[in-house]
């Protein structure tokens, strides 16, 4: 049986077991790392946590709604178990009414049936299998994603894996004005809180490029588990887009993992200069539903949905910008 628990009844030792043996699981979902992205979160459970779906909710208006917090690219279902259309849908069945709006991703294993009347759109990531040698991985890339990569061994471009957060997380936000991403400093706060415990837990690897004068040019933060790699964040320079910094940067990771059992998510984004960049490198397009669930009286949806529409007209996939 599914139920509806609050935050403060949820046991979270048994929650971080279930993620743990989720053939879907994925670090977005354990309680530490919803802890630090959302204030509040309650969850949907089923059995003796068998399968879970956690729910990131807020107040506004004294409206009680759920959405989708910043570093947090999926989350629907997780369980040990397959996932069929008809397990999805009995979950969202059980949201109680006292929810009543819900803007949210799931995960890629998530399915509903046909135009179903929660789905609002399909979210777009790419993925790239490593299991295979790195000549053979290297085989696949673009043209373009060749000359990048000569284009920053010509410019003397190095690669290390000791930077500091710090330095990738500046240089996005000296550089992000241009794209009018609307985080605050606490926003910051939580993104360096995220990486410094997924480097305590050993979930985190940095990659930084810099230049032959020792200069940093770009950095990207990869978070793993389950045997997948994301591409959870990356600031830049405008150096890094003149010598390719980036290209070289992901060529290195694939290099070092190549032959392991492990999935490079990209994170994905519907900008159709980043699609390509991350294509360049072989990736495949992987599909989430995102979905909506509207259950207010019609007097006050105008007044959510001008607050959430503007909410989703600046908010941006968290990845390079090339």
């Amino acid at each position: 049986m599914i139920r509806y628990l609050t935050h403060d009844e949820i046991d979270f030792e048994k929650w971080d077991q279930c993620i743990d043996r989720s053939m879907n699981g994925i670090f977005y979902a354990y309680s530490w790392y919803l802890d630090m992205c959302s204030t509040s979160w309650d969850a949907l459970v089923d059995d003796d946590y068998l399968a879970v779906m956690p729910l990131p909710v807020r107040k506004r208006y004294g409206i009680k709604y759920v959405y989708q917090p910043f570093f947090i690219q999926q989350l629907g279902v997780f369980s040990s178990k397959s996932l069929t259309a008809n397990i999805t849908e009995q979950f969202l069945n059980c949201i109680p009414k006292d929810v009543r709006f819900m803007d949210y991703n799931l995960n890629t294993f998530n399915r509903l049936p046909e135009r179903h009347k929660a789905i609002k759109s399909k979210g777009v990531t790419y993925e790239l299998d490593l299991i295979l040698p790195y000549e053979q991985l290297k085989a696949k890339y673009s043209d373009n994603t060749r000359r990048n990569i000569k284009k920053a061994i010509k410019s003397d471009v190095f690669i290390t894996g000791h930077s500091r957060p710090e330095e990738i997380i500046t240089a996005f936000r000296n550089n992000s004005h241009r794209y009018r991403i609307p985080f605050t400093e606490n926003d910051y706060r939580v993104l360096k809180h995220l990486i410094y415990a997924g480097m305590h837990k050993g979930m985190v690897s940095i990659k930084a490029a810099y230049t032959e004068n020792n200069n940093f040019c770009g950095g990207i933060v990869f978070y793993k588990s389950h045997k997948k790699a994301v591409w959870l964040f990356s600031g830049t320079t405008p150096e890094a887009r003149e010598n390719g910094a980036m290209s070289l940067l992901v060529d290195n990771f694939i290099r070092e993992n190549a032959g392991k059992e492990m999935v490079l998510d990209f994170e994905g984004s519907k900008n159709p200069d980043l699609a390509r960049f991350y294509r360049g490198f072989g990736s495949e397009e992987c599909v989430f539903l995102q979905i909506e669930m509207n259950n207010m009286p019609v007097f006050a949806k105008s007044l959510l949905y001008s607050v959430l529409y503007f909410k989703r007209l600046f908010k941006r996939q968290l990845t390079v910008f090339i």
